[in-house]
């Protein structure tokens, strides 16, 4: 890595903020000899801009000897982010590489049929004449051969040990705060009907610890193995058959991997197994701080890391969580740009919204909501609901208090759809929204305002949230939380002369700032320390709808009556 040319590397032609100054000192810090580096940079810092001077500090093939590994990736857990880098003009030069799903096939015929279904994987001893124009190869070879490769780090961790995607100079992960949890995630085993074709016919016994999840996994291997054999053996596959082969096909080697780390009295791994209903009943075999599972997939892949986000917290947790000697890493601080007064926090608790207090306070936190979106008539905003429960509850009641019209929602098949329809939408809607904390970008007039109506905490019924519990890890358990809360408030402030509002709607934000403020990034106790409440108008539907066109209304009303139980003879026919 050659940290002396970031500077150079830099794609836009200014730089913006604190720009100049963060490449400065990313560029000390790993010229102090660090191997990894943490970026902690708020929204609207341009990390990947950053990420990409970086990335062009690699080794090129010029400047290396022979068993020298050059050129950089850059990964994102974050589909969104991956999609907005590559239609960034700024960043042409990374080239995006995605999993064959992505991909159609070009064969005659097969034009419906993604790369993971073609007829390359379905027929044994299939020689495809065109696999050079095949856009999922052709991209997997352009992408092997240019010096920064981008992927996802799903696509990133899955392709670790290929000949295609081996060892670089220089890793980049943005957005990279979740990635202990990601590959918690990525390596959990669930075994379920849905992920074993033949549930039917195992022997599920109750697992009461890990040495009979370890005999259970050796056991569902061997079957797993010997169907996988049994598919192998047809001429072609139907694409169920080929999902069945890939699922199982994973599933062996993560079968594999769970008996190879237990067994290893080396492993920092620690495993937990759920099985919520005993015999018979499907398991959940998830990983604690996999350090082993990142080193494969992560920290084997290059020779230098930036790892950027806006909410690392607190640097030797982070290391603890992902594997790291904090000695080897050094943190960079890239301070706010954004007039703290162009996002304001504002007090409007009503109450605990844990599960044993949501009923009493869900309806006071509706009606306040109505008075905020008549503060806000002709503005649209989002409520980050937290859950489906709450989000389902909350629409019943703001359509309750008639100011339905105006609200809209979405569930877990058209998160997307629903997601892009309200921000193409000329009203004030108000998009009630769960998990879209992260890697949502409403800049401008796209959104306005915002409540919290939760404060984040993980689920304390996971088994890994209630096992750290037991260990004492209350830090990680606020660092959570908070971590959550500031990316939510990043969401409506995406420049410096954008401005928004995030309304507080649950008293334990108030408890997790206190619990958690020695984590907080300056420029975000300073929202903190400012908080205020708000003078809202009184409750008053018809001023929160006054910004709502009539055909809306309509709309609505036609919805609702559709919705109601189709009793109209042309229900079916409404525009």
């Amino acid at each position: 890595m050659y940290p002396a040319r970031i500077h150079d590397e830099f794609p836009a032609p200014s730089y913006r903020g604190n720009q100049k100054q963060a490449l400065s000192d990313i560029r000390t810090a790993f010229e102090s000899g660090k191997d990894v580096v943490l970026v902690r940079a708020p929204t609207g810092s341009g990390k990947s801009l950053l990420a990409r001077a970086i990335a062009g500090c690699a080794r090129t093939a010029g400047e290396a000897s022979a068993e020298q590994v050059v050129d950089a990736y850059y990964t994102t857990p974050q589909v969104s982010q991956l999609d907005d880098v590559a239609e960034d003009d700024l960043l042409e030069d990374l080239c995006v590489i995605r999993g064959k799903n992505n991909y159609d096939c070009i064969l005659p015929g097969e034009t419906d049929t993604p790369v993971n279904q073609a007829p390359c994987v379905r027929e044994r001893e299939f020689d495809c004449q065109v696999k050079h124009r095949c856009p999922y190869f052709s991209d997997r070879a352009i992408a092997s051969n240019r010096r920064i490769a981008a992927m996802t780090l799903a696509y990133f961790m899955q392709t670790a040990g290929s000949d295609v995607f081996g060892k670089r100079d220089v890793v980049v992960v943005d957005e990279a705060h979740g990635l202990g949890e990601w590959a918690e995630m990525y390596a959990t085993i669930d075994l379920s009907p849905e992920t074993i074709p033949m549930w039917s016919d195992l022997d599920v016994p109750t697992l009461d610890g890990l040495d009979e999840a370890v005999a259970f996994a050796e056991r569902l291997e061997h079957l797993t193995e010997r169907r996988v054999k049994e598919l192998r053996g047809n001429a072609e596959l139907t694409p169920d058959e080929v999902a069945e082969r890939d699922s199982l096909n994973k599933l062996r080697s993560d079968l594999s991997w769970f008996q190879e780390d237990y067994r290893d009295p080396e492993s920092a791994t620690t495993w937990v197994v759920d099985q919520a209903d005993g015999e018979g009943a499907p398991v959940t075999i998830k990983p604690m701080n996999p350090e082993r599972y990142l080193k494969h997939t992560v920290w084997d892949r290059g020779n230098k890391f930036a790892l950027l986000s806006a909410t690392i917290l607190n640097k030797d947790a982070f290391c603890a969580n992902v594997g790291l000697d904090p000695d080897d890493v050094a943190l960079v601080e890239v301070g706010h740009t954004f007039p703290v007064e162009n996002r304001p926090l504002y007090d409007v608790t009503q109450g605990k919204m844990t599960y044993d207090h949501r009923d009493d306070t869900l309806p006071k936190v509706a009606r306040k909501i109505v008075r905020i979106m008549a503060q806000h008539p002709d503005e649209k905003g989002l409520i980050h609901c937290h859950s489906y429960a709450i989000q389902e509850q909350l629409d019943d009641l703001l359509t309750e208090f008639g100011v339905g019209p105006r609200v809209r929602s979405h569930d877990k098949a058209d998160r997307d759809g629903a997601l892009s329809a309200w921000k193409r939408s000329d009203n004030p809607d108000v998009f009630l929204s769960v998990k879209m904390e992260e890697a949502l970008d409403l800049e401008g007039e796209l959104c306005r305002w915002q409540v919290l109506c939760k404060a984040p905490y993980p689920n304390t019924r996971d088994s890994r949230v209630a096992r750290r519990l037991e260990d004492g890890q209350w830090g990680w358990y606020y660092r959570t939380a908070l971590r959550t809360v500031i990316q939510a408030c990043g969401r409506v402030v995406r420049a410096p002369d954008d401005y928004g509002a995030t309304y507080l709607a649950d008293t334990s934000l108030l408890d997790l700032f206190e619990r958690a403020r020695h984590d907080m990034p300056d420029w975000f106790d300073e929202q903190v320390v400012r908080m205020s409440e708000p003078e809202l108008p009184d409750f008053a539907p018809d001023r929160a709808l006054s910004g709502v066109s009539a055909s809306a209304k309509r709309r609505h009303d036609r919805s609702r009556s559709r919705s109601g139980g189709g009793s109209h003879p042309l229900s079916d026919v409404w525009d």
